[in-house]
């Protein structure tokens, strides 16, 4: 049997520099807006361009798997995550006229890569031989967490020392992580994987409705997750009167350390994954609401970052409770969570924005409020859902 270790450890790393794709936009929007005079509803449509982009992809691979080449795509994939940061950074920089437009193809661009990495990687992790998938499906995605910090923390110790006008040179950098993988694809055996689930004689009706429940809750899981990450820093800088390295770290930074926390603790101990659920969904709504409504600054900033550990579970947890319910789902299943996720990815961050751009910083965290408290409800069906057909 092929050594699988070297495999393992490159999904991981993918997820690395995944979150220096999605990441660093978001440390960014502070700098466009005061540099290129980028408004936060046009910041905002970076981020809906990148999932609909992502989503594109998902929703191809779930209609057209079949038609794809595993190995080849997996191994395309951190090229076009390099090509993308390099055009993030040259365009605005050489063409400063066409900042946006630079933007908008750089995002585009990795963007494609960070779709294939979402219908990928995780079937591809799930199709390694393990003794616990669940546990090696929430390593996989707190090592996204780990990214995500430490792509805060190479930013903010760069931008201390060569200032935020140099940002370009430290997306170049971040551009070289992918060349790595490139490599560790290309020395690694990649495993046949199914591309569909086969549900039992008279069970289709079943597993469609269930991944209906699935794909509702990876949306508003996602749409919980993304849209903290995308404006904790601005939230932080403009609502609380923080500098910008310090709402990094106390912002993103620690949003992404609870995150990858939590995530890490049920790779662990996790157990009982729908009420793990249910809790960070509750967790979530009090968070988004104690953000919004909170008079002390020092308050919205915690809950905000606590949203973090709450949201640790959403996204990879429904795709834990997916595999359980329906063992070797297949990749286009994956693919259609995928889509879920991104689509809730996408439609958060931009709504907060243009309500940011109407109201304020503060009422769009109130309106996040909505994404985890239908998510309560969600969740609750899908428990009474499956102890119903399973008893």
């Amino acid at each position: 049997m092929p050594n699988y270790n070297r495999t393992r450890r490159a999904c991981f790393f993918t997820y690395i520099a995944s979150g220096a794709a999605f990441t660093l936009p978001a440390l960014l929007f502070v700098t466009f807006r005061e540099t290129f005079g980028i408004s936060d509803t046009l910041l905002g449509t970076l981020v809906l361009i990148n999932f609909c982009t992502q989503l594109g992809i998902d929703l191809i691979f779930s209609f057209f798997a079949k038609y794809f080449s595993v190995k080849l795509s997996v191994r395309v994939m951190p090229i076009l995550t390099s090509v993308g940061l390099c055009i993030y950074a040259l365009v605005p920089a050489f063409f400063p006229q066409y900042a946006y437009a630079g933007l908008v193809c750089g995002t585009v661009i990795f963007s494609l890569a960070a779709g294939l990495s979402e219908v990928l990687i995780s079937p591809l992790v799930a199709a390694l031989p393990s003794e616990n998938p669940g546990r090696d499906m929430s390593l996989l995605h707190s090592i996204y967490a780990w990214g995500v910090l430490f792509v805060v923390a190479v930013t903010t110790v760069f931008f201390y020392f060569f200032g935020t006008e140099n940002w370009m040179y430290l997306t170049l950098g971040f551009a070289c992580l992918p060349l790595v993988l490139f490599v560790m694809f290309c020395t690694s055996p990649i495993p046949d994987m199914e591309i569909g689930h086969k549900p039992s004689e008279g069970g289709a009706g079943r597993v469609g409705f269930a991944m209906v429940l699935f794909v509702v809750c990876i949306f508003l899981g996602g749409a919980a997750e993304c849209a903290m990450t995308n404006w904790i820093s601005a939230y932080a800088e403009r609502v609380l009167g923080m500098p910008k390295a310090v709402g990094d770290i106390f912002g993103l930074a620690l949003f992404a350390l609870l995150l990858g926390l939590g995530r890490t603790i049920y790779a662990r101990y996790g157990k009982r994954i729908d009420n793990v659920l249910l809790c960070g969904m509750i967790g979530a709504t009090v968070c988004y609401l104690v953000a919004g409504l909170s008079p002390f600054p020092i308050v919205s900033m915690i809950a905000c970052v606590l949203t973090g550990f709450c949201t640790s579970m959403l996204w990879p947890g429904t795709l834990i409770m997916m595999e359980e319910k329906f063992p070797n789902p297949g990749m286009a299943a994956y693919a259609l969570m995928a889509a879920g996720g991104d689509l809730g990815g996408s439609v958060a961050p931009q709504l907060l924005g243009v309500v940011s751009d109407a109201a304020g910083m503060e009422t769009a965290m109130t309106v996040g409020t909505v994404f985890p408290a239908v998510g309560v409800f969600v969740i609750i069906f899908i428990k009474r859902y499956f102890n119903k057909t399973e008893n």
